[in-house]
């Protein structure tokens, strides 16, 4: 396997080197009419930043070269130029870096134009039929664009109009963004996790949802609430998915070091509100009589209060071990 490229490491702001795709279409109400309701279709970009991995989602129309650019030029324009872009061989993508005459990296090898010279960007195509070269982007992709399809599949009912699906991309990126990625803290008794949104707000916290219980019949009322139970059903099946992909399915052939006191770990709790990643420190570990450790003891801090949880090693994820403190 090849080595990470530079862009993955670097140090730069986030969003400085960016992977990007289309995902969709979706079918929105553009508008009401005496019989029936007139459709349109709606496509999304995601802007993966590959040093930070946070994503960035913008809507478009069509799947023309015009309206990629210009969902381009809004990205640019809330997160800041690019030095380096890299996507797979689109259409789309192909005629947009012809049109702003950003130098061609990859497939195409020729350059035709000096366009945010000063900013030096370039745009990287990866190879036709290359998708395993894009992972760090196409994870997020597979992941939410799978969620998505199944949720609009299920509720077919629940029609939804431009705005109503550009608030809940919104919701969706503050979900995807809120995602783990390690502890940081000083204190071992009330660890902290890093998250993609921290790195880009400077903000511990995440959004403060709506209150209220958010249900089926909710599709049929006020645009808000729609959107604010379609989050839930995403938050629901993400966190289901997300932390199923950070363990290891390898049918436990290889051994590995056992969990022990003092190690920070993240709970798989289907019960748990959005953006609520119950972050723990193990108390006790139990082992078997093989001497491998398969239930361990959880400490969490929920309102104030410790609370201990028995739970088996799957249903824990390991985020930062003792040694390593």
């Amino acid at each position: 396997m090849a080595e990470l490229p530079e862009d993955r490491l670097s140090t730069d702001p986030p969003f400085t080197n960016v992977g990007l795709d289309v995902f969709g279409p979706w079918s929105v109400t553009v508008r009401k009419t005496r019989g029936a309701n007139a459709d349109a279709k709606r496509w999304a970009v995601i802007f993966t930043c590959m040093s930070t991995r946070a994503i960035h989602i913008e809507v478009i129309e069509s799947m023309d070269t015009s309206s990629f650019i210009n969902a381009l030029r809004r990205f640019f324009a809330i997160r800041g130029g690019a030095k380096l872009l890299r996507s797979d061989c689109g259409t789309n993508f192909v005629s947009a870096c012809k049109e702003l005459q950003i130098d061609k990296l990859g497939c195409h090898n020729d350059k035709i134009g000096t366009f945010l010279k000063d900013s030096a960007c370039k745009w990287q195509f990866n190879p036709p039929h290359a998708s395993h070269m894009a992972g760090s982007w196409e994870r997020m992709i597979g992941v939410t664009r799978k969620i998505l399809n199944a949720m609009l599949l299920e509720h077919p009912y629940g029609k939804l109009t431009h705005e109503v699906l550009v608030t809940l991309l919104a919701e969706v990126t503050a979900i995807v963004n809120a995602r783990p990625l390690t502890a940081v803290s000083t204190d071992p008794e009330n660890p902290v996790i890093l998250t993609p949104a921290m790195l880009l707000t400077q903000k511990v916290g995440t959004p403060p949802i709506p209150p209220g219980q958010f249900q089926t019949s909710d599709l049929f009322k006020a645009q808000w609430k729609r959107v604010q139970y379609l989050a839930n059903v995403f938050w629901s099946r993400w966190q289901k998915e997300y932390i199923a992909g950070l363990q290891v399915r390898r049918k436990w052939k290889i051994k590995k070091p056992n969990l022990q006191m003092g190690d920070v770990v993240l709970m798989r709790e289907s019960l748990e509100h959005r953006n609520n990643w119950p972050l723990g420190l193990i108390t006790k570990s139990f082992p078997s009589e093989d001497g491998n450790v398969r239930k361990v003891e959880v400490k969490i801090c929920r309102n104030g209060e410790n609370r201990f949880y028995i739970r088996p090693i799957r249903e824990v994820v390991l985020l930062m071990s003792k040694d390593s403190m």
